[in-house]
C-alpha cells in the first residue's frame, strides 16, 4: 500500500512553526518579516498565486505588500519598482510573480533584484552559492521539495533519482539539491531530447516530474516501491468542476500510485510546499542569516 506525501498537511505545520516564531519576535518587541510581491498584468493562475501568498503571510502574521503593474508596463518601469523594493529598509524580501508578459526581459528583471531578498531564491548569485553550497535562498520549489522528504523521513543517501525536466526553477537546482552532501543521491536528469527516457525511469528510486505533460508519467515507467515526486499542475477541461477545469499533474496518479512507496498528489503536494518555502525565505531575509 502505499503512502500519501501530503504536502497541505506539512506546509500547514511548518506555517505553524513560522506563526510561533513570530509571535516570538512580536513578544520581544522585534520587527516581523514584510514579504512583497510585485505582479504585472491579469494571468489568472497568477492571480490565485499571488491572492494565496497574502493569505499565508496574514495567517502567520507577517507583513504583506502587493505592488500590482499594467500588462504594458516595460521592463525598466518594472526595474525601478524593484530598485524601489530593494532600497525599502521596511521590506525583507519580495518576489515578481513569474511569468510576466513576452516584452518583459525576464533575465534582467531577476537580475535586478537584491539578492539578500530574492525570496524566490532565483538570483545568479543565490544560484550559485547554492551549486557551492553555500548557505542561500533557496529556489522554492526544490527547497519544498527537499522539505517533504526530509520530513516524511525518505532517506535518499545512495538512492537513484531520476528527475524529469531541466528548467532553472525546478529540475536543475533540485538536481543539484539531491546530490549535495547530507542529501547524498544519485541523480540523473532527463528532458524532451533524452533518448529512451522510460529506461531511466524503470531503474529510478525516487521519480519527480516537473516537465508540464499531464499524466506523462505512466505505471509500466515505475519501479515497484519507488517515491514519486509530481511536480505538474496543469490546468485541464472538466466538466466536474464548478470553474470548468481541475489541476493535472505529470504522473497518471490512479495507475502509478499502486506501485509506489510514497507518491504526492496534485493537488496538495508539492504547490502548498512552494508557498511555504517563500515563507522560510523571508523568515532567513528578515533575520540576515546570510
Amino acid at each position: 500500500m502505499y503512502n500519501i506525501i501530503d504536502g497541505k498537511k506539512t506546509a500547514s505545520e511548518i506555517r505553524a512553526e513560522i506563526t510561533f516564531r513570530v509571535a516570538g519576535m512580536k513578544a520581544e518587541g522585534k520587527k516581523v518579516p514584510h514579504l512583497a510581491a510585485v505582479l504585472v498584468g491579469n494571468d489568472g493562475s497568477s492571480e490565485t498565486y499571488v491572492a494565496n501568498k497574502v493569505k499565508d503571510c496574514e495567517e502567520v502574521g507577517f507583513r504583506s505588500t502587493l505592488v500590482r503593474l499594467p500588462e504594458e508596463t516595460e521592463t525598466e518601469r518594472l526595474i525601478d519598482h524593484i530598485i524601489r523594493l530593494n532600497n525599502d529598509e521596511n521590506v525583507d524580501a519580495f518576489i515578481v510573480q513569474l511569468p510576466l508578459p513576452d516584452h518583459i526581459s525576464e533575465e534582467k528583471v531577476i537580475e535586478a533584484i537584491d539578492p539578500e531578498k530574492d525570496a524566490d531564491g532565483f538570483h545568479p548569485v543565490n544560484i550559485g552559492k547554492m551549486v557551492t553550497g553555500i548557505p542561500s535562498f533557496l529556489p522554492a520549489t526544490p527547497y519544498g521539495i527537499v522539505e517533504l522528504l526530509k520530513r516524511y523521513q525518505i532517506d535518499i543517501s545512495g538512492k537513484y533519482c531520476v528527475i524529469i525536466g531541466r528548467s532553472n526553477i525546478v529540475g536543475r537546482p533540485l538536481s543539484i539539491l539531491l546530490s549535495q552532501k547530507g542529501m547524498d543521491a544519485t541523480v540523473t536528469v532527463v528532458h524532451s531530447k533524452t533518448k529512451n527516457t522510460e529506461r531511466f525511469l524503470r531503474e529510478a528510486d525516487i521519480v519527480v516530474a516537473a516537465l508540464g505533460s499531464p499524466g506523462f508519467v505512466k505505471a509500466e515507467m515505475i519501479k515497484e516501491g519507488a517515491v514519486v515526486i509530481d511536480v505538474g499542475t496543469t490546468r485541464v477541461p472538466s466538466g466536474k468542476t464548478k470553474s470548468g477545469w481541475k489541476l493535472a499533474g505529470d504522473v497518471d496518479f490512479e495507475n502509478v500510485a499502486p506501485k509506489c512507496s510514497f507518491i504526492t498528489p496534485v493537488p496538495g503536494g508539492v504547490g502548498p510546499m512552494t508557498r511555504v518555502a517563500l515563507l522560510l525565505n523571508t523568515m532567513s531575509a528578515a533575520g540576515k542569516r546570510f
